[in-house]
């Protein structure tokens, strides 16, 4: 399962700075955001854990394919608590637009303005990041990025080993997720490496999509 970091920052170390300001902003206003000191407590390990790990898995002499599933499993516990936390306790009242802005969120825009379906077509290219990881690039095929119709893309995917029926169409891929980068980063479990993976796109704004981009392969490092 291939896992995509959404509002997170691309790179372990954006992700790693994301969480220090987060205990920096948070801790002295845990009482009116109502934060439990526990859910503070948890985020400060996890991310001194990530911290450790990542130190571990980028020292020419203390890396290993251990040392690299370590760093893994530490970041996917820290994202996680990430997520929880946004979700729990950062999306709503007392929090001013100040608020977000100094956790490196976006404020959420009280205003919905419905738009026109997206006419423009895109196709995925990938490149090279790191140990099971893929990087993305949008490319337009048809129509302009200035377009407001081509608010994100949504990205369709699947992984198929040797032996496994590879999809024939973008229509077979079934995992996907939203982005509004033109750049942006996809990780894969340790055990999907050397299998291929499989990309769609179209262009999808509130919920109405464009025309499928072509469906193209790349093999996970």
């Amino acid at each position: 399962m291939a896992h995509h970091a959404d509002w997170l920052p691309s790179s372990r170390d954006r992700q790693l700075s994301m969480a220090k300001d987060w205990i920096s902003v948070a801790t002295p206003k845990a009482d009116p955001w109502d934060i439990p000191p526990a859910v503070l407590q948890d985020l400060g390990s996890l991310t001194q854990a990530a911290d450790t790990a990542l130190s571990t898995a980028k020292n020419e002499t203390t890396r290993t394919p251990v040392a690299t599933a370590k760093c893994r499993e530490a970041f996917d516990g820290l994202t996680a608590k990430m997520r929880d936390m946004k979700k729990r306790y950062f999306l709503s009242p007392p929090l001013t637009e100040a608020d977000f802005i100094s956790l490196g969120l976006k404020p959420p825009d009280p205003a919905h303005t419905p738009s026109a379906a997206p006419t423009a077509q895109v196709r995925v290219e990938t490149f090279l990041m790191g140990r099971h990881e893929l990087g993305l690039k949008i490319v337009y095929v048809t129509g302009s990025p200035s377009d407001p119709a081509n608010k994100g893309f949504r990205i369709y995917y699947a992984v198929a080993g040797s032996g496994e029926t590879p999809p024939a169409r973008p229509e077979d891929l079934h995992e996907s997720f939203f982005t509004k980068r033109k750049k942006d980063l996809i990780q894969f479990d340790f055990g999907d490496s050397g299998k291929t993976a499989y990309f769609a796109v179209q262009i999808e704004n509130d919920g109405k999509k464009g025309n499928w981009g072509p469906l193209i392969s790349a093999l996970i490092p």
